[in-house]
């Protein structure tokens, strides 16, 4: 509570009672102060805070000392404020003003500060030709944001030309769309339709019409596909006639289906007894399984233990050495196997080569 008089001191009974108002008002059992213009003032606002200095004190509870007086605040121009570019103020004089530039008869600025070319006998002596007063531009000071805002002074109207061009373009693209139909609605009604539909490639009206009407700014546009030869647009979208991965099983306690990823790793038909090969969508694991992965794993497998044999190898930062020294491997591999099968047909002894279970190597014996 600010004190209306720093100078008095209180009793020990009044400060108490100060102080249990204060919690009062904390709590928010008690109402709480009101300044000179009917607004509360928080009561858990410090009291450093709260109270006026001695030197603008006005007696009563206030924070109007916290905030900057309205002399001080510095006002900005508006977000429709901007200068008046290429205006001109009203009719022009019919005769030369006193104080007119003696060069084109404006009255806004003089003659040396004229932009208009300088006439061989001045608007003061011929009263001729007075050129209109230009509008004087407003001092517009901006603040931080106003002066980096890069749509400052922009005018939406201007979009309005824009929008007529392409609506001109829309309406002659189905004029000349038109035209064409009657021409060969003519040629069909002769007989001349065969030749026309050859001529065209076999292509439809419907789809050479979707053709026409794609632009080249609408084919940027994310999922689509555009050919700037053939100018037609392929959309990257899901076939609407697939069935999503998660209405292939309704079970709740059914393989998880990841809604970011969509992704569903587990197959949603393991328990009807299905081979993986016979039913449509096997989950993703079976498809991670499947093709090149299984060989780029090979791949990472042999890189590995060639780099801990002593070879600097890197599947992803050298793929194509790594790849020579599997293709060497393999074939001084099998050119191993088949000279060990030669020696062994000839000379015997492939039994020896059969080794005990592992179960059998490490046991202990009666011996």
């Amino acid at each position: 509570m600010a004190t209306s008089n720093p100078v008095t001191k209180l009793t020990r009974e009044d400060w108490r009672k100060q102080k249990e108002l204060e919690e009062a008002r904390k709590a928010g059992t008690a109402p709480a102060e009101v300044d000179e213009e009917g607004k509360d003032i928080n009561p858990h606002i410090p009291q450093y805070i709260r109270e006026a200095p001695w030197y603008v004190s006005t007696g009563r509870p206030t924070l109007k000392h916290q905030r900057v007086p309205a002399e001080f605040v510095k006002t900005f121009a508006g977000m429709n404020d901007w200068y008046k570019r290429g205006m001109k103020a009203g009719p022009a004089a019919t005769k030369f003003r006193k104080g007119a530039c003696e060069n084109c008869g404006a009255m806004t600025h003089k003659k040396k500060d004229c932009l208009e070319r300088p006439r061989k006998i001045g608007a003061r002596y011929t009263g001729n030709n007075i050129a209109e007063d230009e509008v004087l531009q407003p001092e517009i000071d901006l603040d931080f944001a106003g002066k980096r805002d890069r749509w400052n002074g922009y005018d939406p109207e201007e979009y309005q030309q824009i929008v007529n061009e392409y609506t001109h373009m829309e309406l002659a693209k189905k004029q000349l769309k038109a035209d064409q139909l009657k021409e060969e609605f003519s040629e069909t009604a002769s007989g001349e339709g065969v030749e026309t539909e050859k001529k065209h490639g076999g292509q439809s009206d419907d789809d050479s019409g979707e053709d026409d009407d794609k632009y080249a700014h609408e084919e940027a546009m994310p999922g689509t596909k555009f050919d700037t030869k053939q100018r037609m647009t392929v959309r990257n979208l899901r076939i609407r006639e697939d069935t999503a991965k998660y209405l292939y099983n309704l079970d709740v306690n059914g393989p998880y289906y990841d809604p970011k990823t969509r992704s569903m790793r587990e197959n949603p038909f393991k328990d009807t007894g299905l081979n993986e090969t016979e039913v449509k969508y096997a989950g993703d694991n079976f498809v991670r399984n499947s093709g090149d992965t299984v060989r780029m794993a090979q791949a990472q497998v042999f890189a590995w233990d060639a780099y801990d044999k002593g070879t600097s190898v890197h599947l992803q930062a050298e793929p194509t050495k790594l790849e020579l020294l599997q293709k060497d491997f393999s074939v001084e591999k099998d050119k191993f196997r088949n000279e060990l099968h030669i020696i062994l047909a000839k000379y015997g002894g492939e039994e020896h080569l059969d080794s005990p279970p592992k179960k059998f190597l490490i046991a202990q014996t009666m011996r």
